[in-house]
């Protein structure tokens, strides 16, 4: 699996840690400036700093913001770039796998209707060699030859060529019966062969299909495992985030309360020190 690239340091980010210093560098010389303007007694400078630092706080908090939601941009980015990337080397090693196995199984096809059609041949030639078998007259037939010689014996000619002219003709038929049995038998032979073929090339054609359904699920599963790791990475990474954000978003407000908190402590101590100044207290007035 590829995983995303790790940030690493650059002349980019170490210049942004630069800018980020001389911003802090100014925020807290614009600081110092408002404290000195207000034990001066400058208090429209004071003022004047004062807003100042607001704004710059502000831009400052939401250049933060706006980084930050840019490097978490980059990061969603960085994970779906290579969840694309390993999607694309997965579907194209499993592309190249199954037309493999296409191929493979095409020529194993090729190659047994080939076998088939030469034994069929050599086989078909052997059954036309082989020889018609010997004729078994009927009684029938054997009984006319047999009087056709007994007349011809007592020298009744014309009675014993009757005869013979009704036993040619049903040897003929005898014979015409037996050859078309003997062709009948070449036949149901040739046909059973086939059957034979055609069983065991239904059968390789079984077997590839059991092996295509077999990578079509493997395929599925290895899918859904890259897709379940490419969710738990993007779930991570959001959850990295959210916490991220959220601390962040607490560091901010902190930093505000505590910044606003402490022009508050000072006007108060101010106050203060002005009314002990005076020998009386607030509630004299």
């Amino acid at each position: 699996p590829v995983e995303p690239n790790c940030p690493r340091e650059s002349p980019m980010s170490e210049l942004k840690d630069s800018e980020d210093s001389a911003v802090q560098d100014f925020l807290q010389i614009l600081e110092e400036h408002r404290k000195n303007c207000e034990r001066q007694g400058k208090y429209v400078e004071a003022e004047i700093a004062k807003n100042r630092l607001e704004e710059l706080r502000e831009h400052e908090e939401n250049r933060r913001r706006e980084a930050m939601r840019s490097r978490q941009i980059a990061e969603r980015l960085g994970v779906e770039e290579a969840h694309m990337l390993e999607f694309q080397q997965f579907n194209t090693l499993w592309d190249k796998r199954m037309a493999q196995f296409e191929q493979k199984s095409f020529d194993l096809d090729e190659a047994m209707r080939e076998r088939h059609a030469a034994e069929l041949n050599e086989y078909l030639r052997k059954l036309q060699q082989e020889p018609l078998r010997r004729p078994k007259f009927s009684k029938e037939l054997l009984n006319l030859r047999s009087i056709q010689q007994t007349l011809a014996k007592q020298k009744q000619y014309a009675e014993a060529h009757k005869v013979k002219l009704k036993a040619d003709n049903l040897e003929a038929f005898e014979l015409e019966k037996l050859r078309n049995l003997h062709q009948i038998r070449m036949q149901t032979l040739a046909e059973k062969f086939k059957s034979k073929q055609t069983g065991e090339l239904l059968a390789l054609r079984k077997r590839v299909q059991t092996g295509r359904e077999e990578q079509k699920k493997q395929r599925q599963l290895d899918l859904e495992r890259l897709l379940q790791r490419y969710q738990n990475v993007k779930s991570e990474l959001e959850s990295q985030q959210n916490i991220e954000r959220i601390r962040a978003e607490k560091y901010m407000n902190y930093q505000l309360y505590h910044n606003r908190g402490g022009d508050a402590g000072v006007q108060m101590e101010e106050s203060q020190e002005m009314q002990s100044q005076q020998g009386g207290s607030p509630e004299q007035y």
